[in-house]
């Protein structure tokens, strides 16, 4: 016999809709069963799954609104489900990966919105100290950012490596792909949502250093001084 909760994954990741609806009228408990142990699916969706993760955090990673609509209906928990690590499945939706053809700006704002809506707490912290709007920033989701902000999400908290969000920003984050193109301009972006937030680049991190003292860039500079569009 098939596991139940294997079958409710795989769906989610083939974005199989009407089996998620027919495993949950069978079984609504599903939602609060947890992945055993981490795994990297090749297919689906584009994001690492740890232990602990629900079946709403793959949901959320895949941007896959209408399940997690499904998921939520059926009992899933969006403000304290966590893995291993403390992500909740707003962070996850917080994440993207630019050039993966299974990242969609609109799709992964219209997740957050969802999670919001169904009572994530949006300055959650995961082991790491990172706020979804922290994950936002590291993977250059400029829609993500200016949701979450719009939302009334706390960019001055820190991580704990001691930075928040608007210092990311100004930094090279150390992903695949953050010296593309299309990340500079997501990048921009960024910029000009914290700024546009009310945001002060002497904004200070946990050693006393403001955003400002952390750009490397001259184009970044400009940014911050009101220079460039």
């Amino acid at each position: 016999m098939p596991n139940p909760f294997r079958s409710l994954i795989a769906a989610i990741l083939d974005d199989d809709r009407a089996k998620v609806k027919a495993l949950l009228i069978q079984d609504a408990s599903l939602t609060k069963v947890g992945v055993t142990e981490d795994v990297l699916f090749k297919t689906g969706i584009a994001h690492w799954i740890y232990a602990g993760d629900t079946a709403l955090h793959v949901a959320a990673a895949g941007y896959r609104v209408e399940i997690a609509r499904m998921l939520l209906a059926a009992g899933a928990d969006s403000s304290s489900a966590k893995n291993r690590r403390s992500s909740q499945p707003l962070h996850y939706a917080a994440d993207g990966c630019l050039e993966s053809p299974s990242w969609s700006a609109e799709a992964q704002v219209a997740m957050i919105r969802l999670l919001l809506k169904a009572g994530s707490q949006m300055n959650a912290q995961d082991k790491n100290g990172a706020t979804p709007l922290h994950r936002a920033v590291r993977t250059r989701c400029a829609a993500a950012v200016k949701c979450l902000l719009n939302a009334g999400a706390d960019p001055t908290i820190k991580n704990k490596p001691g930075s928040t969000p608007f210092h990311l920003a100004v930094q090279n984050t150390g992903r695949g792909g953050s010296g593309s193109e299309q990340a500079q301009k997501a990048q921009q972006e960024i910029l000009h949502a914290f700024l546009e937030s009310g945001v002060s680049p002497n904004l200070t991190d946990a050693k006393g250093k403001s955003v400002r003292e952390w750009v490397k860039s001259d184009w970044i500079h400009q940014v911050l001084a009101g220079n460039a569009a």
